[in-house]
């Protein structure tokens, strides 16, 4: 619960500071933000050491591993705040900035919600408390219609994904009298039912809302267009990377027992169709938000072999892959988030001769595109390589089939992905990007992403201690095959 209480008085203090002080002292808003997150971030390292504690008649529990991603998911919150502090101070957002923070704060606060819940109606509780804030969010930009657009088709995908979602959860409960992870995880150890496929089928497409699966990503191209870019960005890594643990856990703690009998194959092809439509629609896109968003779909499949991976290296590659992924998106979004700032373009066209006018930005871009793709050594390759391994770590046939696609579609990805460097550095364009200056925040927010992309890549403590948490945590015991 300290994650949890710390995160409430971050908020309040936002909160008083945006109600009762003078607009003067309201200019230090965003560096309070960021200056709370910090703390909590910094916390959040040392609760790591702490044991497991369980509140709420067993409904909350919070782990190493759980405090671990907690913290993860603090570290890109706290560079979105700093990547966000130039669009905050602008004429257009100024009067409603504070609102910006506490949104955030209320999400991120659903979140560990979502992470922490051994009961379903706790989680609920989470998902909505994540979810219906970020609709206004994405509705920051009140004055664009694409703003308006996007979000009217995020609360209306939110709204049928958790009605899709309460639906499974109706049927799982008429099966098991309960709501609790564990005694649903043993109520159904050796059943066969239809009943139960159905309902598991309904529990995975309401997540698969969330984490944009296909077939349930229609939403997010637009979505992430029409949303202001330091939502868009906030949406794409951390809101992703929250969903993604919280259906690590469903999947494992509650149906743990009928892996081969029921979701197995079902998350085979999801994965598979993910990882490949997310990346066959990438290659025709120029916007480059939503070049972004097809680029996420396609990651989503990839995290989502380490929840296939049934194994403890697969939920430490699960998490080893999130936090790379959040240093490696959040850095392509804060060159695209600069730019745009600055210029207000935003196709792929306008960035060719990047490298000539702003070669720093091009830089930075180039190790963001190179670690999406995978290419060694950065941090990208090490964190599909672990994937891999979990996943292959289950020996069947199926699964070496299902990495060989994966593989397969990763040297497609390598082809979009290096046409951003193609334009920045090889084409010239007719009206490149003119030379500019980015703010404090901006160029802050590039240096911590590029230093965590090299180091990441480098330094194998981070994945060695997630792996030592995920062991000790013996996520191996909740499947029955």
């Amino acid at each position: 619960m300290r994650q949890e209480i710390g995160l409430l008085i971050a908020f309040l203090l936002v909160f008083i500071n945006d109600t009762f002080l003078s607009k003067k002292g309201q200019a230090a808003l965003p560096y309070l933000a960021g200056i709370l997150m910090l703390i909590l971030t910094i916390d959040g390292c040392f609760v790591w050491c702490s044991g497991n504690v369980s509140a709420f008649a067993g409904m909350y529990e919070s782990t190493p591993v759980v405090t671990a991603i907690k913290n993860i998911l603090n570290i890109g919150t706290l560079i979105v705040i700093i990547q966000s502090v130039r669009w905050a101070n602008s004429d257009f957002v100024i009067m409603r900035r504070g609102e910006f923070y506490e949104l955030l704060l209320i999400t991120l606060f659903g979140m560990y919600l979502m992470i922490s819940a051994r009961h379903f109606l706790l989680f609920v509780i989470g998902l909505e408390a994540a979810s219906l804030p970020l609709a206004a969010m994405v509705a920051f930009d009140k004055k664009h219609y694409e703003s308006h657009e996007a979000a009217v088709k995020y609360i209306l995908t939110a709204v049928f994904s958790s009605a899709i979602f309460l639906m499974g959860l109706s049927f799982v409960y008429g099966l098991t009298g309960s709501l609790y992870f564990d005694k649903i995880y043993m109520a159904i150890v050796g059943k066969e039912c239809i009943m139960l496929v159905v309902a598991l089928a309904f529990v995975i497409a309401g997540i698969g809302f969330k984490l944009s699966l296909v077939p349930f990503h229609l939403w997010t191209a637009d979505v992430y267009q029409g949303a202001p870019t330091s939502v868009t960005s906030y949406l794409s890594v951390i809101s992703k990377g929250a969903a993604a643990f919280a259906f690590l856990v469903i999947m494992t703690q509650v149906f743990g027992t009928v892996y081969s009998l029921a979701w197995e194959w079902m998350l085979y092809a999801l994965i598979i169709l993910t990882i490949t439509i997310g990346n066959l629609f990438a290659l025709r896109q120029r916007n480059m938000k939503r070049f972004l968003a097809f680029s996420s779909i396609s990651q989503a499949g990839y995290i989502m072999l380490g929840v296939i991976s049934m194994n403890s290296v697969g939920a430490a590659s699960l998490m080893y892959y999130i936090l790379v992924y959040i240093f490696s998106n959040l850095a392509a979004f804060g060159v695209i988030g600069a730019i745009e700032n600055a210029t207000g373009k935003l196709d792929m066209s306008d960035y060719n001769g990047l490298y000539k006018t702003n070669p720093r930005l091009a830089f930075a871009m180039m190790l963001a595109m190179f670690s999406l793709a995978g290419i060694p050594p950065f941090a990208g390759f090490f964190s599909k390589f672990f994937i891999f391994t979990g996943a292959l770590q289950q020996g069947s046939v199926a699964i070496y089939v299902l990495v060989l696609i994966a593989l397969i579609n990763t040297i497609i990805s390598l082809y979009y992905y290096l046409l951003v460097v193609k334009a920045m550095f090889i084409n010239e364009g007719p009206c490149p990007v003119e030379h500019f200056r980015s703010s404090c925040g901006e160029r802050l927010g590039l240096w911590i992403t590029v230093a965590g992309i090299i180091f990441l890549g480098i330094v194998s403590c981070f994945y060695s201690h997630l792996l030592d948490l995920t062991a000790v945590s013996n996520m191996n015991m909740y499947f029955i095959q």
